[in-house]
């Protein structure tokens, strides 16, 4: 009974219409890594936005960068908020949250066109301690986190465009 049960979820998952984003199935003659391969990144201001810029490279060259891309990606330089959370009776706040935004636009080089604009928002919080040094490693090692996580959110939604019907 377990094997059927098994062997029927495998058919109705085949069936659902669902196709992977990256590698190529009947519906693209290319995976998706290779047009990730294929995107100029612009630089993007400030050191926020080398770590970002550099995680995308990370993400999308895996066999160097493209000589003549067939797009370019653009993200505006990302804005950081900071707010306290979790204050206690004495005022003092024990936690803290870091949201970062920016927004992307990737451009056609052949056409000129912009195929696809997009604001991306992280949020991640982080241990306000007693020594301030602590707290700075806390909230910097936040902070890397939350670039992480929109190179992550870019790779998805690029990678999610290409994929598209």
């Amino acid at each position: 009974m377990n094997k059927f049960l098994t062997l029927f979820s495998i058919l109705l998952l085949t069936a659902c219409g669902f196709h992977p984003v990256y590698g190529v199935n009947k519906y693209t003659a290319t995976g998706v890594e290779e047009t990730l391969a294929q995107i100029e990144i612009s630089n993007i201001p400030d050191r926020k936005g080398q770590i970002l810029r550099n995680a995308l490279i990370d993400r999308f060259y895996r066999e160097g960068r493209p000589v003549n891309a067939l797009y370019t990606l653009s993200i505006k330089p990302i804005q950081e908020s900071t707010s306290k959370l979790d204050i206690t009776k004495n005022d003092d706040a024990t936690r803290g949250q870091l949201r970062l935004n920016t927004s992307i636009s990737l451009k056609d080089n052949h056409t000129g066109e912009t195929v696809l604009e997009r604001s991306l928002q992280t949020i991640a919080s982080y241990n306000i301690l007693a020594g301030e040094f602590a707290t700075r490693v806390s909230k910097d090692s936040t902070r890397l986190n939350a670039i992480n996580d929109l190179a992550r959110q870019i790779e998805q939604q690029v990678g999610l465009y290409f994929k598209r019907g």
